[in-house]
């Protein structure tokens, strides 16, 4: 028996409206989160067209095998930004025409491990073999509207398309749970003179690395509590005249509790050595998660407030680097001290839905340009008003400001780990 998808009614009314215009077929993707017993797909994006591909409408004779896995891959990249923790790109679609209609499964097969492969090139942290693998394909034929739901194992690159059951239900996310927590982080990386051929963004990389075994390994408060993990999130909850838990809007307070010292147990030799520099991320990052409130584990809301955690500061670095060399801001050669702002964090409500999807913002960009990118990556118009700028300094109450992330690089000195 294969895997059952609940899908927000939302999402239906989304691929029915989408219009070929004259090209042979539409891609994009299906988002939401997995779970042991079925999975949940809140939220589908097409894939935004090539500006090329915009001026050759009237021309409709790509085929499925000419589908551009690169464009796909890198709009999916660019999304799984955009996705607080719990949230997951859950696999692609593609609406065809009905001549088409035959050609689609080997072109959806390989565009989904492209994307998977992809996505996961760039994390901090690895899926656990007791994790649900597989990913799902959804073909659409325009013409007889019929659709055909298949799923792949993404662990096995042999594996062949299992049948799907694809269910609609109504307010799918209206009264997920919500998971919060502010992290202080201060990562000292230190850049060896003996890796000076490494970009300093892989230095970073490995540095964040060796961090995110730390909270890996963290300590999860629950709303001041540990919890175990087999145990349901909701367990103690007032339920209501129905049975069912009162959970709407509710939110969970998370702290994370890491572990600064060596138990007796581990040991470890100090060494030194000459560094070019070093470079220090500190800040304190809102994190926030979102699952399903259909008899949550406490285990899967912690793994996905660990899972944001690690993503936001390692997405905001590879941001910033991507701005760096956008704009070619040279390296100061000269200078001791290097210091950059990190793009801070803004969350975005979903229409009926009490999950908020997020981006980043440099201090000179406009609210508008966070409008514009969710309308080209997420096909989802927003209102500026919405916007929830989750860092912003707050300058009335300055005993309760959040130091904001900073990126800062030191050169020449010489340190011991």
């Amino acid at each position: 028996m294969g895997r059952t998808y609940i899908v927000e009614e939302a999402v239906g009314q989304y691929l029915a409206n989408i219009d070929l215009q004259g090209k042979a077929f539409v891609s994009g993707l299906l988002i939401g989160q997995c779970s042991s017993q079925k999975d949940y797909v809140i939220l589908a994006t097409r894939t935004p067209p090539k500006e090329e591909q915009n001026e050759s409408l009237k021309h409709p004779k790509d085929k499925l095998d000419n589908l551009d896995e690169e464009w796909v891959t890198e709009h999916a990249n660019q999304v799984s930004r955009m996705l607080p923790g719990g949230l997951l790109v859950l696999g692609v679609f593609i609406i065809t025409t009905l001549e088409l209609a035959n050609d689609f499964q080997n072109a959806l097969r390989r565009l989904l491990f492209a994307v998977e492969k992809s996505m996961n090139k760039k994390k901090l942290w690895s899926f656990t073999e007791e994790e649900v693998s597989e990913r799902v394909t959804l073909h659409i034929c325009s013409s007889t509207k019929k659709i055909f739901c298949r799923t792949y194992d993404i662990r096995d690159p042999k594996s062949s398309a299992r049948p799907a059951d694809w269910k609609y239900q109504n307010g799918l996310s209206t009264s997920w749970l919500s998971l919060e927590c502010t992290v202080h982080i201060n990562i000292h990386i230190p850049l060896s003179t003996t890796a000076v051929s490494y970009a300093l963004e892989k230095n970073t990389k490995n540095g964040l690395t060796h961090w995110a075994k730390q909270i890996e390994n963290g300590v999860f408060l629950i709303n001041g509590q540990v919890k175990d993990e087999d145990c349901d999130l909701l367990q103690g909850q007032k339920k209501s005249s129905r049975g069912n838990p009162q959970v709407t809007c509710q939110s969970f307070d998370v702290r994370v509790l890491t572990q600064l010292l060596l138990t007796s147990d581990h040991r470890s030799t100090a060494t030194v050595q000459i560094c070019s520099g070093s470079v220090n991320v500190k800040g304190a990052v809102k994190c926030r998660a979102y699952i399903h409130n259909s008899k949550p584990k406490v285990k899967d809301a912690v793994q996905a407030i660990k899972r944001d955690i690690l993503n936001t500061v390692a997405d905001r670095c590879e941001i910033l680097f991507e701005d760096l060399l956008l704009n070619e801001i040279p390296e100061k050669k000269d200078s001791e001290k290097e210091l950059h702002i990190l793009p801070h964090r803004v969350f975005v409500p979903i229409s009926g839905s009490t999950v908020m999807l997020c981006d980043y913002k440099f201090g000179d960009e406009a609210a508008e340009e966070i409008r514009d990118r969710f309308i080209e990556m997420l096909d989802q118009m927003i209102h500026i008003e919405d916007l929830e700028i989750a860092e912003e300094i707050n300058t009335v109450l300055p005993t309760h400001q959040q130091p904001r992330m900073k990126f800062e690089r030191v050169s020449n000195f010489e340190c011991s780990h």
